[in-house]
């Protein structure tokens, strides 16, 4: 057994291919086959042309969230469990400098009323200010303060202000012309040849809200796509439908410009079913949450 394999060991790889060639020529059962190496392999590259002929055209749409400003009111159990933190630091914790000169008072005032009171132990003529006048003061201040409301009822109801529900989680939305009707729709704007999808939304934010809008985006990759086919009147050989690739921002600062090219809303999560399509609802519904 090991005479044979040492004579093909010996054999060339030329001879070793014309070898194979004659036994599968010799055999009707066996199928021709040819070794090409892989190096000499040139795979198929997607090219521009291969892309223009895809019936699908590519948008890019910017899901962009102001987070909640101040916090939320504190349920009964969080409210209950909120006092009872309090009242354990209260018996665990040591006396602050405001208690400790609270003492340091009374016993002041208690060697004054004593007998045997020396008027020597006070500072001279220099004016004390009793810890009892401090509270006073800081009592009176908080009287003055008047706090900012935390409910605005005339501002919660203008669904285009973006200081609207302070205490929830808010995405925008714009009415943008699809076909022949028009649509709320999360922001959005047609991919052109040479950008990313990223740098469209980014596009799609800027020409919505006139660039008065600072957002930072959450990564290069999308956070969900949508695709939809366009009416049968509508589809040509070149164009089915489209796919929508959502990329998420978080508002950084700023408010709409004074004249946006396309009515805007702000709307928090739970008012998004009024204005979105049920199948566009769900899709967007996977990534928005209520931070």
């Amino acid at each position: 057994m090991a005479a044979p394999c040492r004579k093909m060991a010996s054999r060339s790889y030329s001879q070793l291919l014309c070898c194979f060639s004659r036994t599968a020529v010799g055999s009707g059962a066996c199928r021709r086959f040819s070794v090409t190496p892989i190096d000499r392999a040139t795979p198929r590259a997607s090219t521009a042309a291969d892309r223009a002929t895809s019936p699908w055209s590519l948008m890019a749409a910017v899901c962009l969230q102001r987070l909640p400003v101040i916090t939320a009111d504190c349920s009964p159990i969080e409210q209950r469990f909120k006092q009872m933190l309090q009242q354990m630091e209260l018996e665990k914790s040591m006396l602050s400098d405001h208690e400790l000169r609270l003492m340091e008072d009374a016993e002041r005032m208690s060697r004054r009323q004593a007998d045997d009171y020396d008027s020597d132990e006070d500072l001279g003529d220099q004016e004390i200010m009793m810890t009892q006048d401090l509270e006073d003061t800081w009592e009176q201040r908080l009287k003055n303060f008047q706090p900012a409301p935390r409910v605005r009822a005339d501002v919660d109801e203008d669904l285009t202000s973006v200081q609207r529900c302070l205490t929830d989680s808010l995405v925008l939305l714009a009415e943008q012309q699809v076909g022949a009707e028009k649509l709320w729709l999360l922001p959005q704007a047609a991919w052109q040849e040479g950008e990313t999808l990223r740098r469209t939304a980014e596009r799609a934010l800027d020409s919505m809200t006139a660039a008065g809008v600072r957002a930072t985006f959450l990564g290069n990759a999308p956070c969900g796509v949508y695709k939809y086919k366009l009416p049968k009147a509508a589809r040509t050989e070149s164009s089915v439908g489209v796919k929508v690739f959502f990329f998420k921002a978080i508002l950084v600062d700023g408010t709409p410009g004074s004249a946006p090219t396309a009515p805007l809303l702000w709307l928090k999560k739970s008012e998004l079913q009024k204005y979105l399509k049920p199948a566009y609802m769900m899709n967007v519904g996977r990534f928005i949450l209520n931070l």
